[in-house]
């Protein structure tokens, strides 16, 4: 596994959107619900929460797909890579999906939501695991624990 180095670039499969991540991740997730599951063509997300002002995209520009409602999902206008999320009234972090990173090797999921929709075989191997999300309360301790151990 790599170390953590800031700045971190990445961008789509096909490279036409890059993007670049000037700030630690706030948490590290897999997400199991079976939307990420249709998104990804996997058996879940990988996503690292990177604070707004520490996120920007350097070229290209991304287009809104998936669901198209009150949570955005950008993606690649051409290869279709889904690349990050904002959710709805969250604006203070961009969910970034990791793999977009040139080196994702520093990633692991330290959050995993959706158990109760996982498939049965698929393990992700982080500390914490949730059948839905973790309630509003629990993510100011679940950030300051990811960040002490990061």
């Amino acid at each position: 596994m790599s170390e953590l180095n800031l700045p971190m670039e990445g961008g789509c499969r096909c490279g036409r959107v890059r993007l670049k991540v000037s700030a630690p991740p706030l948490l590290t997730m897999a997400c199991h619900c079976t939307g990420c599951q249709k998104m990804t063509a996997s058996a879940y997300s990988l996503s690292a929460a990177i604070p707004s002002e520490g996120f920007e995209v350097t070229q290209g520009e991304p287009v809104i797909g998936g669901l198209h409602g009150v949570t955005k999902h950008y993606f690649c206008p051409h290869c279709m890579s889904w690349m990050f999320t904002r959710p709805e009234g969250m604006d203070w972090f961009v969910n970034l999906r990791a793999t977009m990173l040139d080196d994702p090797n520093w990633f692991t999921p330290f959050i995993e939501t959706w158990t109760g929709e996982k498939l049965s075989f698929a393990e992700t191997g982080a500390v914490y695991s949730y059948e839905a999300l973790p309630a509003m309360d629990a993510y100011e301790g679940l950030v300051k624990e990811y960040m002490a151990r990061s």
